[in-house]
Formats: structure tokens, sequence, C-alpha cells
């Protein structure tokens, strides 16, 4: 019998059963089921192996419903079991709820199999089609991340770098800067003394507009289906900390404060004079005008200022970060977002440098024009990499780091360079599965549906028994880790790792990415700025071919009335709109 003892609001444990009952979901790795209660809470059962050990906080005395959620790459779909009759814990027993489970699992199976052969879904992709629907799938609360600090402390450098990054990695998120709500509503800024605490219209003023920017938050992560939103405002005060953690709870989200320390006055210059003196406040000020009057808006805040402490906050979720990452203070993180954005934060650094970006040298397989494979350099790839050699030394780069990938080309470009490099299997080009070393004509002709379905989703289709741009960016999320800890580095790769890699850094989103033009034989050099990332384009004068495939006509699949006994989607149409 499922034992007894009082409720737990939430054990995140992950069910296996279908993979270990062999009943194959091409497009599924991973289930969880919940049993949620008339009590409005839920929990989730483990597999068959785990079942007794961990399900083991219920209540006898609620009413439990199955729901099953299945999860791949892609956001979770939930496959609702309401449909069933709902059941009490008691009158139920271990045995009997496996082989409840079991049946289900199956009877989706089935349904999962159907779902597959839907025309416009892609191969490992099923998402929901509304924010409603995309809400219901998340297991988690969306997140709400708190900005603390003086000003030019660096708090919309860091807002506006983890904003980027959730993104690229899959994670709907959006910045609140509360800064610009207030330029808005004011419209001309006149002095320091907005900011001064005994104005009492100022005041006022901030106090609507972060509540404005409240608003915004809570139409982004309740309606618009937005899963983490960022909070960029000082926030200094623990009153008006307080009031952002009663909104948090009120709206069902999970609150994480961010707080930037630092002490460096000539951080805190640099920092003005870098990026305050363009804002809009002081478009009409002269330099030393402008300096003057935000030291003195600094000092404003300094009167109020309570910042983040071990003990009075120890109930908050917060890093701490003090002068600009030399330390940090974590405290409380409570679920795998809050994880990735403390690791992600005690990466990145300010230290001016620069990224180069470049392909290997054109390969025999481009020449050819077929995708993929291992080939070696052509006759003009090696002359590529001989400038390349000869570009690095005109930079006079200090302490250049060299990276490639595993494959052939790559290496042989970097062979060429005279310095030591690292190989790094994540940098591999994308696997394009059965199509690998084939040109998009045999693409096409072979397989007319798998072509169209990956001109209609570029991002998300993965070929078949390969990989998907959308697999690509969870590959490469370590390197990019390993990037913001770096100084100079040239990275030798490939098209659509260089793709992914360029998307990171310009903050372009999922439906421009596979389209970034990344020719062969031309050098990309990033420059970190403030809120961005400067670009320069040198083209090394070597002739190459073009491996560009421009952004196609919208297709549109139509489905025809049969389905083929082997399953596969030969039963459809393809046609340009």
């Amino acid at each position: 019998m499922l034992a007894r003892s009082t409720f737990c609001e939430a054990i995140c444990l992950k069910v296996s059963l279908l993979c270990k009952s062999k009943l194959v979901l091409p497009w599924v790795c991973d289930v969880t089921l919940l049993l949620s209660s008339n009590d409005t809470r839920m929990i989730t059962v483990a597999d068959t192996t785990s079942c007794t050990q961990y399900v083991k906080n219920v209540n006898a005395s609620c009413t439990y419903r199955l729901s099953l959620f299945l999860s791949p790459p892609t956001p979770p779909i939930s496959l609702g079991l309401s449909s069933l009759p709902p059941f009490r814990c008691l009158s139920l027993s271990l045995s009997s709820f496996i082989a409840s489970v079991s049946a289900v699992l199956l009877t989706y199976s089935l349904l999962g199999k159907k779902r597959r052969l839907e025309p416009g879904t892609m191969r490992g992709c099923c998402r929901p089609k509304n924010a409603r629907d995309r809400a219901v799938c998340m297991k988690n609360s969306p997140t709400l991340i708190v900005t603390v600090g003086l000003p030019a402390r660096g708090k919309t450098y860091i807002s506006k770098k983890l904003t980027r990054y959730l993104n690229w990695i899959g994670v709907p998120t959006k910045e609140f800067n509360v800064g610009q709500y207030r330029r808005e509503c004011l419209k001309i800024y006149k002095s320091f003394e907005f900011f001064h605490p005994d104005n009492e219209e100022g005041l006022k003023i901030r106090r609507q507009c972060a509540m404005t920017a409240l608003n915004d938050v809570r139409q982004y992560l309740s309606v618009e289906g937005g899963q983490v939103a960022v909070f960029d405002a000082t926030n200094t005060t623990r009153e008006r900390r307080g009031t952002i953690v009663k909104f948090a709870e009120q709206n069902g989200f999970k609150v994480f404060f961010v707080e930037s320390v630092c002490e460096d006055p000539d951080v805190i210059a640099q920092n003005i004079v870098q990026v305050k003196l363009g804002n809009p406040d002081y478009i009409h000020c002269n330099t030393d005008e402008a300096v003057e009057d935000f030291m003195k808006r600094i000092k404003c805040y300094e009167y109020s200022y309570q910042p983040l402490e071990e003990g009075q906050d120890r109930d908050l979720s917060y890093i701490k970060i003090m002068d600009m990452g030399r330390r940090f203070l974590v405290n409380r993180v409570l679920d795998h977002i809050q994880s990735r954005i403390v690791y992600y934060l005690m990466n990145i650094h300010i230290t001016p440098r620069s990224i180069y970006l470049c392909r290997h040298g054109e390969s025999d397989l481009n020449i050819k024009g077929r995708i993929g494979g291992d080939s070696g350099l052509s006759a003009r790839g090696k002359e590529f990499a001989q400038s390349l050699r000869k570009f690095l030394l005109e930079q006079k780069i200090k302490n250049l780091k060299v990276w490639t990938s595993q494959m052939k080309r790559t290496i042989q470009t970097a062979e060429c360079l005279g310095v030591p490099y690292e190989q790094w299997k994540s940098l591999n080009e994308i696997d394009a599965g059965v199509c690998e070393e084939m040109m998009y004509e045999e693409i096409q002709e072979h397989y007319p549906l798998e072509f169209a379905m990956r001109d209609q989703d570029k991002y998300r289709y993965r070929y078949p028994k390969g990989e998907s741009y959308e697999d690509l960016v969870q590959r490469l999320e370590p390197v990019i880790m390993e990037l913001e800890r770096q100084e100079n580095i040239l990275v030798i790769c490939h098209q659509a790792v260089m793709r992914c890699l360029l998307a990171y850094f310009l903050d372009k989103t999922a439906d421009e990415l596979p389209y970034l033009k990344c020719p062969l034989h031309t050098v990309l050099k990033l420059t970190p700025v403030a809120y961005g990332c400067k670009v320069e384009s040198v083209c090394l004068s070597v002739d190459a071919v073009n491996t560009h495939r421009d952004r196609p006509e919208r297709i549109k699949i139509f489905p025809r009335p049969a389905v083929t006994p082997d399953g596969h989607h030969d039963n459809c149409d393809v046609k340009k709109e």
C-alpha cells in the first residue's frame, strides 16, 4: 500500500518506465507522472524500481488524478488524463498503481505514433499551440530575477547578458528595465534631485513606474508564456524587495535576487563614462556635468541602501556578486534554472578581449556541394590556412588561444598556424544523420518531405538519425561557458556551429539563427562592449565556394488520406504557399 504521512508540496522525480518497458516513442526522451489532488497540490511518482522509496508523502484524505507529461528536447507536452476516474490512495495498492501507469503509457504510445505523423510536426518536437497550453506544460513555476544594487554597478549589463543567455538556451526570457519606464513617464530629466529620498513627487513617480513594470512582468509570465522575467532596477530597500516578493507569491512566481556590489572607484568611474554618459538622461550635457550629476545620484541611493545580508535575508534565494566577479555569495538555490543562472554569472567577466570566429578552409566535400562528412582541405582551403596564419601574426594578439573541432578540416587549418591548439568534440559540425555527404538536390529527391520539413522549421528540424540546430545549441552550451571565461581566443569551427555561437553573441532569435551568413575564408572579430558585441568581418581574399542557402519560400505540407504501413511520411504532398 502507498504509505501515509503529511503531504509534501513538491517532489521532483523523473519516470523512465516508458523506456524500460520498451514502449518506444521516438520523440520522447523523458516522462513525468503527476498525482494532482483536490487541494490543488501535486506530487510526482517514480518508476517501478523506486516507487516504494519515493512515493511516500501523500494524503489519504485527498482524491487524486493522474496526469502524464511527455518531454522531448522541446518544452514538454501535457497529455492530461482527466477522463480517468479519480482514486483515493488507500484504495490503491502499489501493484495496481503500476499496472494503471503501464496501461496509460501503452495507450499514449499509440497516440504518440499518431501524433508523429501529423503534418507540420518536426521530428523530436511536440509543441503546444498557444501560450496557455505552453504554461500548463511547464513543470516549474516562472522565475522572476530581481537585480539589487547602487547605480553604475553593472546591473543592466548583467540583466542583458543573462537575458541573452537564457533565450539562447531556449528559456523564454525578457528584461524589464524600470529606468526606461521612468524615462517614458518623465520625458525630460532635470537633475539628481529627482532621486533625493526627500523628494515625495519623485518617489511617487518611481514607485508608479516600478508597479507598471511589475504588471508587465505578470502579463509576460502568466499570459504570454514567458518563463523568466528580469526586473532590472536598484531595489535597494527591504521594503521594495518585500513588495516584489509579495507580488511574486500572489502570482505563483519564484524570486531570485542578483545583487552587484562594487567599491572600486576606478570600475565605477569607468562604468559611468562607458555606459551612463550615453544615457538619454544626459544627451544634452557635457561629460563633466554628466559625471558630477550621476555621482550625486549615487549618493541619493546610498542614504537608503540596505544590501542583502546572510542573517536577515537567509530565507531569500540570491547571488551576491562582489567587485565584478572577484567573490560570490550564493544563498538558497531552489531549482535548475536558478542553478544555471548562478553558474553562468560565476563565469562571465569584464576583462577587455576579442573573440575570433572562422570556419575551416574550404574542404573537398565543399567543392562537391556535399554536406557534412569528414574530408580534408582543398588546395584553396590550404591557401586560406596560410593566409590565416599571416593575418594572426599581423594582429599581434596577446596570449591567443586556438580551439578546433575534432574533424580533419579544422585540425588541418589549425596545423598551418604553427601554434598550440585545443580540440573540442562539442565543436563538431551538426550531424546530418542519413543525409551525411549528400547534396541538397539529392536530399530533395530521395527525402522530399524531410527536405520540406527542414525548410518549414530549420531550427527545430532534426535530421533522421542526426541533430537539429536546437540540439546543437545544447551541445555548445559548455563551449559558451568556457568562452565567457577566456580572454583572446580563435575558434576554428563549422557553418552550423559558427551560426550558433554568433547567435549567442549577437542576440539573434531561433528563427534568425539558421540563416546567419558565415562564409568560408572570412574571419569575424567579436569585441564585447557595454550592452552588446561589436563585429568586424575580415575577408582573407582566398576564393571559396558559397555554402550558404537562403531562407526558402514558405512551405506547406498537405496530408493525403492514406498512411503507409512502414510509418514513413510518404503520404503527404509538399507545396509552396
